[in-house]
């Protein structure tokens, strides 16, 4: 399967997105004629590179792309620059910079063009102005892309502080970014009869939605709907989820070394070839792989939890090695034939295995450790409800070894959601031993994830009704063949996605007290469909309409979710007595994903390593209140010493 092909393979075919995003690429590039220059911002290069490859570029004129980065100017030759950016203030001084630069040297007259993804703003339009270089661009163009397509069942939107703005900064602009892109998908595989969803940034997309659409007064798009039903989750609904850690290979992938828009960094040790001589040659640069659903063997690989992988890679190798042992019986012109025919596909098989079997290995070599499987149980026994409520003795050898501040918080954090809060006392003692321990500028950190609800003083006991009613902890999982979503974490179930499958059945009607218990308000809503575009095989009007074929559900994750979560959807869509399709939505935790056919969008790194970064303090931008907080909290420190 080709690179490209891959994307029309699933029950929605994502490339016509992916068509669509760069047509009007394209059609934006074509204004700007002659030779071209890019300047991308760093945060938009990878995604781009899921909608045109640089082949694709050149045919339009593109001769140098560049990273947009302050202070570094170089020399180009084209006749056109173009800058490729997010609306941020920051990019807008260092684009002014390089214009002014540039206007100052001698040489042909350059002409200079501003693309702004997906929308300008007034703020940069001003900064540009103030700058006085507004008047040098010769296009100034909305790029209004808003998805990315990472694989056939998964779009991201690549909105990466999204949580952190909704969250912290009260700032809903990143849902208004949603509402279009979903108005987009109806507009390309029609409209989405059913709409249900859970939390504060669900009700918001919602209502968007409904005024955009009532703003097209009648002139929705004349397709048939091949979406039966969106759910929108709020990324604040499931907080549990994100912090435990993914237990399948692609999961822990990503955990270990990052997976950035379907690429992995790896050290280059495992990947070394040995020359005529018989020595290895060393790598220096880290190994750069492609993973997506277009080869083979991660397709199944990605996700089984890891204890299935090894077991799977030697039955591969060994029907493998079977498969090339066949050319000693090809006696004959037509076996021979055949067994040539086949080599190309057995050689890039071979070379598969391999590449996994080394992955697979420098993955082992973490998860083998004592401080991974400390951790782990750690996790796994606040998950269960266990040894929450008093200070964890793992956590305290954590900080006194002073491993990565992410991972302790992540405990900590954990700890907290599982116990509906941490006793106050146990609460600032977690908050002393880091602040002593990582710097005072944590305090704006820890502040920062209490104002999130990440960590907090104990409330009512909900956790514990909300596992047991949803059975979100499984005794005995079968990890080599599952038949439960909770294979995922070994033991634990996303709520998120039990959230998923208790709307396809029996419906959530069925846990109406669990849904009084999570945060935010539940959507439910129905778009109504003219008649001559409704489905044959039912109404188009319920989610409850048909059973004679799956249904597609669009899962979006308003602020991210993990491989992991798209995994257990991808295995609730492979099961024969749940009325799911589900194709993601990757929407980055802080993103967002959403799940169709097993749609889902996704992050590079784990999620709240992500998160964590965007809530880094800002000392300068204190607020009385946090400054008063922090004095409050040190000066049990000051005293002691």
């Amino acid at each position: 399967m080709t690179a490209q092909s891959h994307l029309s393979s699933g029950r929605v075919n994502i490339s016509l997105l992916r068509d669509d995003a760069r047509r009007l690429l394209l059609d934006s590039l074509d204004k700007c004629p002659g030779t071209k220059a890019l300047f991308w911002d760093e945060k938009l290069s990878g995604p781009f590179g899921l909608i045109a490859e640089y082949v694709l570029l050149q045919e339009h004129e593109v001769t140098k792309m560049f990273q947009l980065q302050a202070n570094r100017f170089p020399a180009v030759d084209a006749q056109n620059i173009i800058f490729i950016v997010r609306p941020k203030l920051i990019l807008m001084d260092i684009i002014a910079d390089y214009i002014l630069k540039v206007e100052g040297m001698r040489g042909p007259k350059k002409e200079f063009h501003i693309f702004f993804v997906p929308r300008k703003n007034e703020l940069c339009l001003e900064r540009l102005k103030e700058r006085k270089v507004w008047g040098n661009f010769t296009n100034k163009i909305e790029y209004t892309v808003e998805l990315f397509p990472v694989d056939c069942d998964v779009l991201s939107m690549e909105l990466e502080t999204s949580f952190k703005e909704c969250y912290i900064d009260n700032d809903m602009t990143s849902m208004h970014y949603v509402a279009k892109a979903l108005m987009t998908i109806q507009a390309i595989y029609g409209i989405i009869p059913n709409i249900y969803g859970k939390g504060k940034c669900a009700k918001h997309v919602f209502d968007l939605m409904t005024r955009m659409r009532r703003e097209l007064s009648g002139n929705d798009p004349q397709v048939t709907p091949q979406i039966d039903c969106l759910l929108l989750l709020d990324r604040a609904v499931d907080l549990v989820s994100v912090l435990a850690t993914q237990l399948t290979y692609e999961g822990l992938l990503d955990e270990f070394f990052g997976i950035n828009n379907n690429t992995i960094e790896l050290p280059p040790e495992k990947f070394s070839k040995s020359n005529e001589g018989g020595l290895q040659e060393m790598p220096t640069e880290p190994k750069r792989f492609l993973l997506n659903s277009s080869e083979e063997l991660f397709a199944e690989l990605r996700d089984k939890n890891f204890n299935a992988v090894g077991p799977t890679l030697s039955r591969k190798a060994k029907v493998l090695s079977a498969q090339f042992d066949e050319r000693h019986g090809a006696k004959t012109i037509d076996a021979i034939k055949q067994f040539v025919e086949k080599l190309p596909h057995m050689q890039a098989a071979k070379k598969s295995l391999a590449t996994h079997t080394s992955m697979a290995e420098l993955v082992k070599e973490v998860t083998d450790s004592e401080m991974f499987l400390n951790s782990l149980q750690t996790e796994q026994e606040f998950i269960n409800g266990l040894e929450t409520d008093k200070t964890n003795g793992h956590i305290e050898d954590c900080i006194a070894k002073e491993e990565p501040l992410i991972k302790v918080l992540r405990l900590i954090c954990l700890q907290s959601l599982a116990n509906n809060g941490l006793k106050p006392k146990q609460l600032d003692y977690y908050k002393r031993e880091i602040i002593q321990t990582y710097g005072y500028q944590h305090c704006l950190t820890l502040n920062h994830l209490e104002k999130a609800e990440l960590l907090k003083i104990q409330g009512a006991r909900t956790y514990s009704i909300i596992r047991k009613t949803l059975r979100l902890t499984v005794d005995d999982v079968n990890e080599q063949s599952p038949s439960d979503i909770s294979y995922v974490h070994s033991g634990y179930a996303p709520l998120s996605v039990r959230l998923a499958q208790f709307l396809t059945q029996p419906g959530w009607r069925a846990i109406p007290d669990v849904l009084n218990i999570l945060p935010g308000p539940t959507v439910e809503g129905i778009q109504k469909i003219p008649r001559g575009l409704r489905k044959r095989r039912g109404s188009g009007s319920s989610i409850q309409s048909s059973t004679e074929e799956q249904k597609v559900t669009l899962v979006f994750f308003l602020g991210g979710c993990t491989f992991a979560e798209i995994s257990a959807l991808r295995f609730l869509s492979q099961q024969d007595d749940d009325n799911l399709v589900a194709l993601h939505f990757k929407y980055d935790f802080w993103h967002t994903t959403a799940t169709a056919d097993s749609d889902v969008v996704q992050s590079g790194r784990p999620i709240f390593d992500d998160f964590f970064q965007h809530l880094w303090p800002y000392i300068g931008n204190n607020t009385a209140n946090v400054v008063f907080q922090m004095v409050k909290l040190l000066w049990p420190i000051h005293i002691d010493q």
